[in-house]
């Protein structure tokens, strides 16, 4: 290849049978750019000598200032009938005049095809002997009459000026456009990917989003943006006059570039769905672009001027779209390099048909490699946005129209020995799964999970049953059972409150039931439908306030409300009045809070954002991880206020680590501890259950805490002492066991005794029942284990 870049190239057209050359064709239309200029050519074109006259204007006229009166009137300029002068200088002015005579022939006219015009200077070319010849002839036409020596088409001095036409974008141009086509992919790949790691897509799936109108939304967004772009760019070379753009025809450019951001499209979508990351995507996509211009540049252009490289070998190169875009690129400007030398147009319909023009092939492979990424990337991202509910042959799987109820699930699973149960101690929680609720005054129509379960009704919104979930070994650490055989049966208009301490289990229980991950074993039905068969459909009724708030930072508190209003069908005035009044409720309507962008709110403002999307378009079920964090007691308050009105027809699931706002909220409390259901049950028979039991607190010297103690122990010898230090004790006194008159009394003898700052005598609170059942489990375990 090296040997023959300055020399012309050459193309075989016909072989023997041992594969030789029997015969091979050169020229310039075989050849590259850089071959190009040491080919021969065949016909070059033909200059006649010439003889520079000037424009009749700038020809001689008498003037003030000449001294030579028979030259014409100035006047002749203007009507551009000036003849030309003409100097003879010499002593015989007979042999003067006679030569002039045959100078000039009396039928030589210059007509406007005869003269040339740079467009700087005032000079016109004629075809017409030039002086020396003229001088030749006139001398032997006065010695032979008739005679002449013709001195025509040799290339002499002068003759017009030759316009050096190099369209320098169109030999230098297909790495740079390259790199400018190529820059929409991190954009598009990092828009999708930002989706994923904020949890925006799988927000807009609980909200009733499915993966057709996603896909297809997000899709025709990037397309249009793409088309733009590419408009823009065309449009933005034209009329800069690149002839890389002007000369290729526009159908072509446009089919071209049509094609490949479809391509590109379906190539972001591909490597969306592996990266989790905004930034490692963006750094990837930007290695993808600057490597796909230089490795066209250096590498691929070399393969594709190579004749003897095998053409299959290109092809396969091009199933890449960074080489399919450079080979087309590269087809534009090798067209418009040689129309521009040439005079030629430049790439036209027909040409698609030579065999040199590789520009078909290329949109036949972007066409079809188009539709194959397109599926591809659908199919994988089915799979990875699932969490491993869909495997690699779903698709293979029959649809039901009619899935198998839980009763039939229940069975099925009991037959083949799938189901875990878990060996249930706590009253509380074996009523909530076996037997009927232990008052039934506060539900009087509460039916067992196990009863629902096998006979579903529309009584109770939500139903789990021996629900669990392990998060396999990872990094050598063992497998975690995060959820133990949960079950809950809840009604519409009940808040069922989950208190536990961090990594109870409470937000894994929460994902389970808004499908960001798939529950390991049991069942669950919500609003009658199978949570493992029906997520689709039970997304349409079921609003999420996640544990972070999910929501875009370029968007207002006001357009979040309205896309996801629309989400869930509401329209025109019913759709403004709902946005409103859920803003409202939230205390982000006045000031233009609503108006601003997301990203600029304050934490406790973007959770009661969060907390207003959950409740918008009045969803059946509503989960809430921990809504009030980060408010001030205010905003708290308010909140509160909108989950009350919020609770009339739905049933709302609400974790929370304040005791007072779940006494404030909650129907039904359950305490978790290390993915086990402690306890179940309101607040007021949680501490009649759990706490039974006296607080008392006193300060006094450190001296005389011995004789607090002795006074505590004569009121009650079952007093447990659970906190002492710097004279402050404090103790846990059954009620059975004292009366509050005897505690009066006794503090009134101790004062007289020793020094008391400080007493109280409390009764157990929702937080004394929350730590001593915390801590009950997990000396359990500790002991378990």
């Amino acid at each position: 290849m090296d040997g023959k870049i300055n020399t012309c190239g050459c193309t075989c057209i016909r072989k023997a049978d041992n594969g030789d050359c029997e015969e091979e064709k050169c020229g310039f239309e075989y050849s590259s750019l850089s071959q190009a200029s040491s080919c021969p050519i065949p016909k070059p074109p033909q200059w006649a000598p010439l003889l520079q006259i000037p424009y009749a204007e700038f020809r001689s006229a008498k003037t003030d200032s000449n001294t030579f009166p028979d030259l014409p009137d100035a006047s002749c300029r203007s009507e551009g009938t000036c003849p030309v002068t003409v100097l003879f200088t010499g002593n015989n002015a007979t042999l003067g005049k006679a030569w002039t005579k045959n100078m000039f022939p009396e039928t030589l006219s210059i007509g406007k095809d005869d003269i040339w015009d740079d467009g700087r200077s005032a000079i016109s070319l004629s075809r017409v002997p030039r002086s020396l010849n003229l001088a030749s002839n006139a001398y032997l036409q006065y010695m032979k009459p008739g005679a002449q020596m013709p001195f025509e088409f040799t290339k002499e001095m002068p003759k017009g000026e030759t316009k050096i036409s190099i369209d320098l974008s169109s030999i230098l141009g297909t790495l740079f456009f390259t790199w400018v086509t190529l820059q929409l992919f991190p954009v598009i790949l990092t828009a999708l990917v930002y989706e994923k790691q904020q949890q925006l897509r799988i927000m807009m799936k609980m909200h009733g989003l499915g993966d057709g109108p996603y896909w297809l939304i997000s899709y025709l967004y990037f397309l249009t943006i793409s088309v733009i772009y590419m408009l823009c760019f065309v449009i933005f070379g034209s009329a800069v006059g690149l002839k890389y753009f002007t000369l290729n025809d526009y159908g072509i450019q446009f089919l071209f570039f049509f094609i490949y951001v479809n391509l590109q499209i379906a190539m972001a979508f591909l490597v969306a769905a592996i990266f989790s990351d905004t930034k490692t995507a963006a750094v990837i996509g930007y290695i993808m672009v600057f490597g796909s211009g230089l490795l066209g540049n250096f590498l691929f252009q070399l393969f594709v001027q190579n004749p003897s490289f095998p053409r299959i070998w290109v092809m396969v190169l091009e199933l890449y779209p960074g080489f399919a875009l450079y080979r087309g690129l590269y087809e534009f400007g090798q067209y418009a390099t040689k129309a521009s030398l040439l005079g030629m147009e430049g790439m036209k319909w027909a040409d698609l048909s030579e065999s040199r023009n590789g520009m078909l092939e290329v949109l036949i492979i972007m066409f079809f490699e188009w539709w194959v990424l397109l599926f591809v990337a659908y199919y994988i991202d089915q799979i990875v946005s699932s969490g491993g509910a869909k495997g690699p042959l779903f698709f293979l799987q029959k649809s039901r129209a009619n899935p198998p109820s839980f009763k039939t699930a229940i069975i099925s699973m009991k037959r083949n020995g799938s189901e875990v149960f878990v060996e249930i101690e706590k009253p509380d929680v074996r009523e909530e799964m076996l037997g009927v609720y232990s008052d039934p005054s506060f539900f009087p129509q509460r039916k067992n999970v196990e009863k629902l379960v096998c006979e579903p009704s529309d009584s109770h919104s939500i139903i789990c049953h021996n629900l669990r979930k392990i998060y396999p070994a990872t990094d050598g650490n063992p497998e975690k059972l995060a959820v133990k055989g949960f079950n809950l049966a809840l009604s519409p208009g009940e808040c069922f409150g989950m208190l536990g301490p961090n990594g109870a289990g409470k937000t894994t229980f929460i994902s389970m039931m808004i499908g960001l991950i798939n529950s390991t074993s049991g069942t669950a039905i919500v609003q009658g439908l199978n949570m493992a068969t029906d997520m689709d459909k039970i997304y349409t009724s079921m609003g999420v306030c996640a544990q972070y708030d999910l929501l875009w930072e370029t968007l207002t508190g006001r357009e979040h409300l309205l896309f996801y209003g629309r989400l869930k069908n509401l329209k025109g005035d019913a759709l403004t009045q709902a946005v409103e009044e859920s803003l409202k409720s939230v205390n982000l309507f006045h000031g233009g809070v609503a108006d601003k962008q997301a990203g600029k709110y304050s934490g406790g403002m973007k959770r009661r954002l969060s907390v207003a999307i959950s409740l918008i378009g009045d969803p059946k079920v509503v989960y809430m991880d921990e809504p009030s964090t980060g408010l001030d007691p205010a905003s708290r308050n308010t909140l509160w206020n909108a989950v009350k009105q919020a609770k009339q027809g739905r049933a709302i699931v609400l974790t929370t680590h304040s005791m007072e706002e779940a006494e404030a909220l909650c129907d039904r409390l359950g305490i978790f501890v290390d993915g086990n259901l402690e306890c179940i049950g309101n607040p007021r028979e949680l501490k009649a259950r759990y706490g039974g039991l006296y607080v008392f607190q006193m300060t006094t010297t450190s001296d005389h805490e011995d004789e607090v103690e002795g006074m505590v122990k004569g009121l009650s010898r079952k007093a447990t002492k659970i906190y002492q230090i710097s004279g402050t004790i404090k103790f846990e006194i059954p009620k059975g066991d004292v009366r509050i008159a005897d505690v009066f009394q006794a503090v009134e003898n101790a004062k007289s005794r020793f020094p008391v700052y400080a007493w109280g005598l409390a009764d157990t609170d929702l937080e004394d029942v929350f730590i001593k059942v915390a801590r009950r489990a997990q000396g359990v375990d500790h002991v378990l284990s």
